[in-house]
């Protein structure tokens, strides 16, 4: 999310560990293909260098990483207008 991408989806059931499923539409161009492929690469660079950055990571999205484990067990589906 850091780089202007959308996170790819986490695959689930989890059959083969740790991966992620990337399902570009067919509207997607050569160049934004490209373009996540190198966003890719640059954070599977970064993991080696700094991990801890990755770890930490979105760094400048307004929300930060959320507990989704929290969100599963306890969710909260009642929807409050904000006046």
């Amino acid at each position: 999310m850091d780089e202007n991408t959308h996170p790819p989806t986490v695959y689930f059931p989890l059959i083969v560990h740790e991966a992620i499923m990337i399902e570009p539409t067919e509207s997607e161009t050569k160049k934004v293909l490209d373009d996540f492929v190198n966003v890719m690469l640059k954070i599977a660079n970064e993991a080696k260098i700094n991990p801890e950055k990755i770890l930490s990571a979105p760094h400048t999205t307004p929300v930060k990483r959320l507990d989704e484990t929290l969100a599963a067990r306890h969710p909260n589906l009642k929807y409050t207008e904000k006046l």
